[in-house]
């Protein structure tokens, strides 16, 4: 079994460029191999803490876009001026309250959320989250826009990426080099939301 590394070159990049977590450079390497994100969007990050990802999408989007996050944990790390973030469940969350701090329907949706893991039943739970990610893409991303979230690996994840691709004009799972070998992560990727087709 691979030995895991905690401080692995990604981890002493973040620290080095002031990044709070690793996983920052998952969302940088599918922004830059997928083009979801562009200057100026409007993005919507669910489970954004601790807030890498909010801080990538921050830098993407620059003064002009605008970055909501929402999570269950405070995001205690000081964000650029054009990221909110709310404290607060997916499954009860007001979608119009978010929107309302957006500006207005976002074009992008990203999501690096992941349930607490116990080794049994996490692809199950983490399939769960994406299927609520999905639930509320209606009422917050705007038709066209496109979506990143995480999910563990397992029997599911087949249905999960047909379930999401009747949603988009196309969805692929794709896994990042920063994303650890022992890891069973992997990210939906689905550019071009059909909002007619969501329910």
């Amino acid at each position: 079994m691979a030995r895991r590394v905690l401080h692995d070159e990604y981890f002493r990049k973040a620290k080095a460029e002031g990044y709070v977590a690793r996983s920052a450079f998952k969302l940088g390497e599918i922004n830059e191999r997928k083009r979801l994100i562009r200057a100026g969007d409007r993005v919507l990050d669910l489970g954004c803490a601790p807030g890498s990802w909010l801080q990538v999408a921050s830098e993407i989007v620059g003064t002009r876009g605008v970055v909501v996050g929402l999570d269950l944990q405070r995001v205690t790390h000081e964000m650029p001026p054009n990221v909110t973030t709310v404290v607060g469940d997916i499954d009860e969350v007001d979608a119009g309250e978010l929107v309302r701090l957006g500006g207005g329907k976002f074009g992008v949706v990203v999501s690096d959320m992941a349930p607490a893991t116990s080794g049994h039943g996490d692809h199950f739970r983490s399939v769960r989250l994406c299927r609520s990610i999905l639930g509320v893409l209606a009422d917050v991303l705007r038709p066209g826009g496109n979506l990143a979230m995480k999910v563990f690996e397992g029997e599911e994840m087949r249905a999960l990426v047909m379930e999401t691709d009747a949603l988009f004009d196309e969805a692929r799972a794709f896994k990042p080099r920063a994303s650890r070998d022992v890891s069973s992560e992997t990210y939906i990727v689905a550019k071009g939301f059909r909002a007619g087709r969501a329910s």
